[in-house]
């Protein structure tokens, strides 16, 4: 890796070991969080079969990797931040079935470090949007891929509808930030480190002729970002309403590429 890369990683695990403490609780206060882990869980469920295994790379505290165990899949769950670590070992420890969970440090930088194949790999919420170079990550799936094997990647697009309207606020910095060419500055608890947005068209080109494209979809496209958490209970029946338009929209193009995240599924050619 590049020293750059090596900076990236030690920012990004400070910034989420902070917040690893109440991760899980402001996820379960945010209806709108909820929502969309919704959306990508039932996706996945559609592709999953009986006793595959899964591999998720930032897997943070464990929410999604836990869940997918409890519905029978073994899962790996990885993260590079110690903070995210220490919660999923604690979880595992209650855990009826704690074999169906192993926990691994590692980034998604270094997953030579993974042995082992799988029948699904997963990264859930833009974890992969701290990768400045998506290409060198996704090269290293194949090794990890049974015959067959599929890939969803909850990430974050550059065209967010929600954002764009800052601009008539008047907030241009927020309202563009996806669009610069070195990604945008973020920060968590007071640590900061850059977010890298890009296409399902990129992304979809960075797999290769080795993988072929199985779905697409745009989320929160005309629901609002879970930055707006309070907009549901403000606005519970156009909250409603703009959930069943995005579910009409969403998987048509151009929408399928838009929204505060995409959720795209590849699967390696047998």
């Amino acid at each position: 890796m590049k020293p750059a890369d090596h900076i990236q990683e030690a920012q990004t695990a400070e910034a989420f070991s902070k917040q690893s403490p109440f991760f899980d609780d402001l996820d379960a206060q945010n209806p709108i969080l909820v929502w969309m882990r919704t959306c990508v869980r039932n996706q996945m469920l559609e592709l999953l079969h009986p006793g595959d295994s899964i591999l998720e790379l930032n897997a943070g505290t464990g929410l999604d990797s836990f869940f997918f165990a409890e519905k029978g899949f073994q899962v790996l769950a990885t993260d590079l931040a110690p903070g995210m670590i220490e919660a999923m070992e604690r979880k595992k420890a209650q855990m009826a079935s704690p074999w169906m969970v192993k926990v691994q440090a590692c980034s998604f930088n270094n997953l030579e470090n993974i042995s082992g194949s799988f029948d699904h790999i997963f990264s859930n919420f833009g974890g992969l949007n701290c990768a400045e170079d998506i290409s060198s990550v996704i090269s290293q799936f194949s090794r990890l891929l049974n015959k067959g094997g599929k890939v969803t990647l909850v990430m974050m697009p550059p065209f967010c509808p929600w954002e764009l309207l800052l601009a008539l606020k008047g907030n241009f910095k927020t309202a563009f930030r996806r669009f610069q060419k070195h990604g945008a500055l973020s920060h968590i608890e007071g640590v900061h480190f850059r977010t890298y947005y890009y296409s399902p068209s990129y992304i979809r080109k960075a797999f290769g002729p080795k993988y072929q494209h199985l779905s697409c979809r745009g989320l929160g496209i005309t629901v609002p970002p879970p930055y707006l958490e309070t907009f549901p209970s403000r606005y519970p029946r156009l909250f409603r309403g703009l959930i069943r338009m995005e579910e009409k929209v969403c998987h048509t193009p151009p929408f399928s590429s838009m929204g505060d995240h995409f959720i795209l599924s590849m699967q390696k050619k047998a």
